[in-house]
């Protein structure tokens, strides 16, 4: 394959042109999650509904990776990314100017094809490079990537003080647009396997299903982002109702966790290829552990205050940024030759898991229980991932004294 030049589509892409995408992305998910208070008032509804903005988008993007994936393995990365694009702009002005909540959320329908930037950033890395190599350059992708979302919250909850919410979704589409115009001049067809039909590659699900280092790295990747989804689920709760915090105040806040993994995905991109997937899945587990578990004890000793439960929780960034990149690269990499459905399915269970998180999350909290509940869910999350993951060691272990066994 041709090295990547930058706005030269007859290449690569350039790994900025990826970090765009998939940095509009992310902030598509959590730019406005100080504002869904003001929201929910400004559409006359719950909290709750309201927070379907976040988890039933996250549903959303679940089901439509069930499609992408493959799309793009039979048409190539570049039209299928290109033409979510296009879907996410149409409901991002729907939510800017919708009237009524159920509009609203036809725009964030509509806003779920944005995920194509995840799902297919993933691919066309896998496309370009071997596993270890992969997890690297998604380590790099995805640290560049978050530092786009990290400021999301805090800018979000400007604009809504400044300009009201509907300004949120302005900037999201100018952002949007931009990448559009950078993915149109800069993005090259990196699938030079396109698969023979749509149905084929349903028909290699089952090729998936049964490889065991598969489910290790989705369950892996599942649960360490179930921890995350809990945290945007719970956080504007904890933030507005328990500790009565300004949205621009919330936002600031949220900066914690997503600078923590900004620095977990720095050093994914640095050591993944001298350590070993495994080695930094573990890693990122222990770390995300670490942190709640001081949550929890601050908590649990008194110094019950926004910055005791967001300051810890900076470690569950590190840890995600550390266990993410290498189990993205395991899930597509497992079965090279059905990398876009790997990515697809494996985002899917991700996504569809953390979106139920986040219902849970919402759930479990009340003014009367406090913040315990929300970081008991939040430490069970990252357990899993941790079991998960020693999983896959073992069975990698395993097939290494085996040769002859196939994953």
């Amino acid at each position: 394959m041709n090295p990547a030049r930058f706005l030269d589509r007859n290449t690569p892409p350039h790994i900025l042109t990826l970090v765009s995408i998939a940095g509009v992305s992310a902030l598509t998910m959590n730019i406005f999650l100080p504002s869904l208070p003001a929201m929910a008032r400004y559409f006359h509804t719950d909290y709750a509904v309201m927070q379907l903005a976040l988890s039933g988008y996250l549903a959303g993007t679940a089901v439509i990776q069930l499609v992408i994936g493959p799309l793009s393995d039979l048409l190539g990365r570049r039209p299928v990314m290109l033409s979510c694009l296009v879907l996410m702009l149409i409901g991002t002005l729907i939510c800017a100017l919708a009237p009524n909540i159920t509009v609203f959320m036809i725009g964030r329908v509509l806003q779920t094809a944005t995920v194509a930037g995840f799902v297919l950033a993933r691919a066309i890395v896998r496309d370009m490079v071997p596993m270890e190599k992969a997890a690297s350059m998604i380590g790099y992708v995805t640290m560049g990537t978050s530092m786009v979302p990290m400021v999301g919250p805090t800018i979000g909850g400007l604009l809504n003080e400044l300009f009201g919410w509907q300004s949120n979704f302005a900037l999201l589409f100018g952002l949007a647009a931009a990448a559009l115009a950078l993915a149109f001049a800069d993005l090259g067809e990196t699938n030079r396997q396109k698969a023979p039909s749509f149905m084929a590659q349903f028909h290699a699900w089952p090729e998936l299903f049964r490889s065991g280092h598969f489910w290790a790295y989705t369950l892996t990747a599942t649960f360490s982002s179930g921890v995350f989804f809990c945290f945007l689920g719970g956080a504007p709760y904890v933030g507005s109702i328990l500790y009565a915090l300004t949205p621009s105040q919330l936002g600031l806040l949220f900066f914690f966790c997503s600078a923590g993994y900004v620095f977990g995905n720095f050093l994914s991109g640095r050591y993944a290829g001298r350590f070993g997937t495994s080695a930094m899945m573990i890693s990122g587990s222990v770390v995300t552990l670490s942190g709640i578990v001081l949550a929890m004890l601050l908590i649990m000793m008194g110094a019950d205050t926004p910055l005791a439960f967001f300051g810890p929780l900076s470690l569950v960034g590190i840890g995600n940024g550390l266990s993410l990149p290498s189990a993205n690269a395991g899930i597509v990499s497992v079965k090279p030759h059905l990398a876009g459905s790997a990515s697809g399915v494996g985002g899917a269970i991700t996504i569809g898991g953390g979106a139920a998180l986040s219902v849970l999350a919402g759930a479990v909290l009340s003014e009367d229980t406090g913040t315990l509940p929300l970081l008991s869910v939040m430490f069970a999350c990252a357990l899993l991932a941790l079991a998960a993951t020693l999983f896959e060691r073992s069975a990698s272990q395993t097939q290494a004294l085996s040769p002859e066994r196939r994953p």
